[in-house]
C-alpha cells in the first residue's frame, strides 16, 4: 500500500456542544484525482471523539493505510469525502446520525466522531 507521507495528526480539543450537522473543513487541499462517490479510497486516518477527545482508531497505529469502498463506509465519509483530491487532508465532524447512529449496537453509538483524513489514492 501507498504511505503518506504526512505524519498523524493532532486534533486540537473542540469547544461548544457537538453540531448537529455533518461539517467538513478541507485542512490541506490536494492536487491529485478527485474522489467520487462511487470510488474505492487508499486513506490514512485519525478518529477521536468530540466529546472526550479519545482516540478510537487509527490507520498510522497499525503503521499502514487502508483501501475502502466509500458505499461501504459510515455516512458521514459517504457524503464528505466526495470532491476531496488526493494529497488533500480533510477534517470531518460526524454526528451520531450520520455515524453509527443514536443508539445501540456499536460502542460508538450515540457519540459525534471527528476523523482527520489523508487521501492517498482513489479507484
Amino acid at each position: 500500500m501507498t504511505e503518506s507521507s504526512k505524519s498523524k495528526p493532532e486534533i486540537e480539543f473542540p469547544e461548544g456542544p457537538a453540531p448537529a450537522e455533518l461539517q467538513i473543513e478541507d485542512i490541506e487541499v490536494g492536487t491529485g484525482a478527485e474522489a467520487l462517490a462511487s470510488s474505492t479510497v487508499d486513506v490514512h486516518y485519525l478518529g477521536v471523539e468530540y466529546e472526550t477527545g479519545d482516540e478510537f482508531d487509527s490507520s498510522w497505529g497499525r503503521g499502514e493505510s487502508i483501501n475502502f469502498p466509500l458505499r461501504a463506509l459510515i455516512q458521514g465519509w459517504q457524503v464528505g469525502i466526495p470532491g476531496m483530491k488526493v494529497g488533500g487532508r480533510r477534517k470531518l465532524v460526524v454526528p451520531p446520525a450520520q455515524a453509527y447512529g443514536t443508539a445501540g449496537g456499536h460502542p460508538l453509538a450515540g457519540k459525534t466522531l471527528i476523523f482527520v483524513i489523508d487521501l492517498i489514492g482513489v479507484s
